[in-house]
């Protein structure tokens, strides 16, 4: 009796509200894509592989500093939770790790690693013409929403996450909006209850829902669902080599979650950043205009030190001084020598970056033509963005 009434609670939390499920699920986390339903992307016919050597050189990076411990580069990935991190220089991998029994054939959730593959979309349909411009109104597209309230935000407001909507993004508060979209169950009816805070442009503002948009605005501007058109114009041509899948709100509506939940393996998601770190060119077809990847990589909004421009993040780069060990948890100022702190030396928008909230991370560096990709749970202590343009600078 007792089982058939836990099973019977279950039930009812899993399809009653999103509350229930945010309870009995927790927190995000990387086996996020065995719980929801999907939508299945597949290959195309000529996949593409980085190059592997017989055998990797010997990585530059031995030891590092975490949580106050000098401790060496695996051990340090090992406990920072990364169940995967490869380096890729020069279309060749460099370094690759893997732990908690992951594998390049992983599928692993990309959370908001895929507002940056929407972005790419976006520029895509742009230059079909599917999308006229970028300063349309939403509302050309989104005919649920009110005119008179969203009329004022443009499709590039979305892409900037200067919007003005009104959106709870804790990821903590079960009662948010944030929870809404990703556990609930009929995200064009979440978005059709949203509300103003402010006036487009007047401030920057992460939030989910801003992709959720674009993603409708997308298959409306084309006619297709957001995972057929990703297919189409970027799975199958890049040459992935797995099936990945999208996960949706609910059987019934097939909603996928633009914002997150995009599935994939890691090599698989390295080869938006080669996209980018080769000006949209694809082993010579234009995939995306060299015009939308230039206007991605300039900065945008201004958080936290860090820039953003059309759903990627822009990072600078700030110098160690000679004799430091890199490490993930120096930033704005560094030690000199005798011991003094002063400013570091800062060179501007030296890696970008599509980002997840648990340190999903697709970075790529031009100047170095460097790939680096971590996959894995929320590790707060390391700051990955200095992490990886020290890396890149290696090179």
């Amino acid at each position: 009796m007792k089982s058939i009434l836990t099973l019977l609670l279950v039930s009812f939390f899993l399809s009653a509200c999103h509350v229930g499920r945010y309870f009995y699920w927790n927190f995000a986390d990387i086996r996020d894509h065995k719980k929801f339903a999907s939508r299945e992307i597949e290959t195309g016919n000529k996949p593409f592989s980085f190059h592997k050597p017989d055998s990797y050189p010997d990585f530059f990076v031995k030891r590092i500093n975490f949580k106050n411990k000098v401790v060496s580069f695996n051990e340090f990935l090992q406990k920072s939770k990364s169940v995967a991190f490869v380096v890729i220089h020069n279309d060749s991998v460099v370094f690759e790790h893997f732990t908690r029994g992951y594998d390049e054939k992983s599928i692993v959730p990309s959370f908001s690693v895929a507002k940056s593959f929407v972005s790419t979309l976006v520029g895509i349909a742009l230059e079909e013409g599917k999308i006229k411009r970028l300063d349309e109104p939403i509302t050309n597209y989104l005919k649920d929403l009110d005119s008179s309230k969203f009329g004022a935000i443009t499709i590039e407001h979305l892409l900037n996450m200067r919007s003005g909507i009104k959106f709870n993004e804790s990821y903590y508060n079960p009662f948010g909006n944030v929870a809404k979209a990703y556990y609930g169950t009929d995200l064009k009816k979440l978005c059709r209850k949203l509300k103003i805070k402010e006036k487009p442009d007047e401030n920057f503002d992460y939030i989910s829902i801003n992709t959720q948009l674009l993603g409708f605005i997308v298959e409306e501007a084309t006619g297709k669902k957001l995972d057929d058109y990703l297919e189409e114009k970027i799975w199958k041509p890049l040459g992935m080599e797995h099936q990945a899948s999208w996960s949706i709100d609910s059987k019934k509506n097939q909603n996928v979650k633009a914002f997150a939940a995009l599935n994939a393996t890691v090599y698989d998601f390295a080869k938006l950043g080669r996209l980018f770190l080769n000006q949209g060119i694809w082993n010579g077809k234009q995939i995306v205009s060299k015009e939308w990847v230039n206007e991605s990589l300039t900065n945008g909004a201004v958080k936290n030190g860090r820039q953003y421009s059309f759903q990627w993040w822009i990072f600078d780069k700030y110098d160690l001084y000679k004799g430091q060990q890199i490490g993930p948890n120096q930033q704005l100022m560094e030690f000199t020598q005798d011991g003094k702190i002063q400013e570091a030396v800062v060179t501007p928008n030296f890696g970008y970056a599509a980002q997840g909230i648990l340190g999903q991370f697709v970075y790529f560096c031009p100047q170095k033509n460097v790939l680096i990709v971590r996959l894995g749970s929320y590790s707060p202590t390391v700051q990955w963005s200095n992490l990886f343009n020290q890396i890149a600078y290696r090179f």
